[in-house]
């Protein structure tokens, strides 16, 4: 059973300035539909039962261009993104996103990731748009 998926896009700007809009947590809400609200220790995570409030530790490097996401649930689990900008020429990078398998049930675990797979695939569309124009 799979318990990742790795996806990315090509957006039309250099490096830094997309590493340093990804790496600002308080802009996963713009880009994604996970989030209601994000700030660098804690989040709204939208669920199909309403918002839940999480711990959301957020860590970067900028040297190595990683943005990976720790989330703290309110009973405990803890859920992962893992998240990489690479520059492709000087004005253009690419986006590649490790979307871990959430912390459900085993029973409920290829659902939940083929589900979130598709969504992510629309986030990436959507976080590329910020860059246009």
């Amino acid at each position: 059973m799979k318990t990742h998926d790795v996806q990315s896009i090509s957006i039309a700007k250099p490096r830094a300035v997309v590493f340093a809009y990804i790496a600002d947590p308080t802009n996963l809400p713009k880009w994604t539909n996970a989030f209601k609200s994000a700030d660098a220790e804690s989040a709204e995570l939208v669920t199909p039962n309403g918002a839940v409030p999480i711990k959301l530790e957020t860590r970067v490097s900028a040297e190595q261009g990683t943005v990976d996401w720790i989330m703290t649930f309110p009973d405990g689990a803890k859920g992962a993104a893992y998240s990489r900008v690479t520059e492709d020429s000087d004005d253009t990078s690419i986006y590649s996103f490790v979307l871990m398998a959430p912390p459900v049930p085993l029973e409920m675990l290829e659902g939940a990731l083929e589900g979130q797979k598709k969504i992510l695939a629309e986030e990436l569309v959507s976080l590329r748009a910020k860059f246009d124009g």
